[in-house]
């Protein structure tokens, strides 16, 4: 079976996504970069036969347009952990490698990585420069818990979240910058979206 990229993502709504970052350039600015990042990323891995691409959306009923090869699920009640986990439940068998949507400079490349050294390891982790991650990817062997006790939207959020993984001897990817802020706005590269393996 092919692997399984799941792309976590807020439905593009108007005053419901990057909060922190529409505080320093505006709800409608911060939607459209929301928007424009999303439907890149979903164009680009939609290309790519490597792997299947599912996105799961938040709230659970939004309606997200998505290429036809992507499979559409819902995330669920809960905090990011449980919505993450559960995610991750839906495809026991499988290499899954679990991505956010506001890395300009993420594209298809970064995932075939993630599933190459997954064949070879049970955990992978693209760390972000603030501390949380990119992406988390796991082989069908999993910790129980692997998303407990970790302190969300802080720089600790790797870090707490490695500590489950302590059996797992998880190999990282490159540092990648999430968009939080302008100041991240301003040094993202988004043509980095182009990258192809």
């Amino acid at each position: 079976m092919k692997p399984v990229a799941i792309v976590f993502a807020r439905a593009p709504r108007l005053g419901a996504v990057k909060r922190r970052l529409a505080r320093d350039i505006g709800a409608r600015a911060a939607l459209r970069f929301h928007r424009a990042t999303l439907c890149r990323l979903l164009r680009a891995l939609a290309r790519e036969r490597r792997f299947d691409t599912v996105v799961a959306v938040t709230p659970d009923r939004a309606f997200l347009c998505a290429p036809g090869r992507v499979r559409r699920i819902a995330q669920g009640r809960g905090d990011l952990g449980e919505r993450m986990g559960r995610a991750f439940r839906r495809f026991p068998h499988r290499r899954v490698a679990l991505v956010g949507c506001d890395i300009p400079e993420l594209g298809p490349a970064d995932l075939i990585a993630a599933f190459r050294l997954l064949g070879r390891c049970r955990a992978v982790f693209g760390p972000a420069e603030d501390g949380g991650y990119w992406l988390v990817g796991m082989g069908p062997r999993r910790p129980a818990r692997p998303f407990a006790g970790v302190r969300w939207s802080t720089a600790h959020a790797l870090a707490d979240t490695l500590c489950n993984f302590r059996r797992h001897a998880p190999v990282l990817l490159r540092t990648l910058r999430d968009v939080d802020r302008a100041a991240d706005l301003v040094r993202a590269r988004p043509c980095g979206m182009r990258r192809s393996a």
